[in-house]
């Protein structure tokens, strides 16, 4: 390992999280200058396909092969993104020499409960790694310089963005009704009878609600951090016939007399100086094209005097903010680059 050039590996490099990690990997200062060097790509399906067979969107690659997803290669670089689906990163985090940076976009290593996991994954908990989301309270100091790195799921960075500074302000109380719209290309890149274009289009279709979804723990371990009192959240996942997005929105009571100026004035607050949070004008609500392709979260904030209820609306791109661009902006507080390094706010339009 060099200690001029990061050398960087991406295991599952050919699925949705993969490609947006090289896509990303392709526009960092750091590549373009050459401290940073795009490794071995490996895969299971995939090995020995071309890049530009498989991601044809990545002409810089395109004479590159997938390789096996080999321990010894893997071992070899400064780097390691793990992009695999759940349960198959565990064996491998553990197994990489301490000095390697290894991200894990897989959920093995998020949840601090074993309990939790046992319940929502089944057998083979691995433990919890420092939590990859930089914007929520105390996450920054834990990222900068770690070794092991677990990315956040999509829909709790969604829901994370939207619900804590209310929860941490105390404007609302613990109780929060969470519904998330999501594209198809959340359920990853295999195959399924459910994520057809011909089951899809012109339908939505909630899934794994009351609870039985995966992510439902993980929104509230992160709520949990700024809440006194225990959270309670119901979360209902809808898919849509979209290929990338998420629009969440949240629902919870409000704890005392707020009115929507002081609700935006804590959001406000809270998103000060973050780069990749942007608090809308009042009205304007967010809006998953408008977050295509960036590692931006859109948030509006709102409350309906009616019903004593604040309503917090967030877009985020799930393959960009929900996954492989919250991956890099990880790498960049691990290896001490700016942490907005490559990673884009402006989104594709129209």
């Amino acid at each position: 390992m060099s200690d001029s050039v990061w050398k960087v590996a991406v295991a599952g490099a050919s699925g949705y999280a993969g490609g947006e990690i090289l896509r990303l990997l392709l526009g960092h200062p750091a590549y373009l200058t050459g401290e940073l060097e795009i490794g071995a790509l490996t895969g299971a399906s995939s090995a020995g396909a071309s890049v530009g067979e498989l991601m044809p969107h990545l002409p810089q690659l395109a004479d590159r092969e997938i390789e096996d997803t080999a321990l010894d290669t893997l071992a070899e670089h400064d780097v390691v993104f793990l992009a695999l689906p759940h349960g198959h990163s565990a064996e491998i985090g553990a197994a990489l020499p301490d000095d390697v940076v290894v991200i894990d976009c897989a959920a093995d290593f998020r949840l601090r409960n074993e309990d939790d996991w046992l319940a929502h994954y089944g057998p083979g908990y691995a433990g919890c790694w420092p939590y990859g989301l930089p914007e929520l309270p105390g996450h920054r100091d834990e990222l900068a310089g770690a070794r092991r790195i677990a990315v956040p799921g999509c829909f709790p960075t969604g829901a994370t963005l939207a619900a804590w500074p209310a929860l941490e302000a105390g404007l609302i109380e613990p109780d929060l009704s969470v519904v998330s719209v999501s594209g198809v290309s959340g359920a990853g890149k295999k195959a399924s009878v459910a994520t057809l274009g011909a089951e899809t289009m012109g339908s939505l279709r909630a899934y794994n609600v009351a609870g039985a979804h995966r992510h439902t723990p993980e929104m509230v371990q992160n709520l949990q951090e700024v809440a006194e009192d225990d959270v309670r959240l119901t979360f209902t996942p809808v898919l849509a016939p979209l290929p990338r997005g998420i629009l969440t929105t949240v629902v919870a009571p409000l704890a005392g007399d707020v009115s929507t100026t002081q609700a935006r004035a804590a959001y406000a607050a809270a998103y000060k100086g973050e780069p990749f949070l942007r608090l809308l004008p009042e009205k304007q609500q967010p809006e998953t094209q408008h977050v295509l392709g960036s590692n931006m979260c859109h948030v509006q904030v709102a409350v309906d005097p009616a019903q004593d209820k604040l309503v917090v609306t967030s877009a985020i791109d799930n393959l960009t903010k929900g996954t492989g661009g919250a991956a890099v902006q990880c790498m960049n507080l691990a290896l001490g680059f700016e942490e907005a390094a490559g990673l884009p706010r402006a989104a594709v339009a129209p």
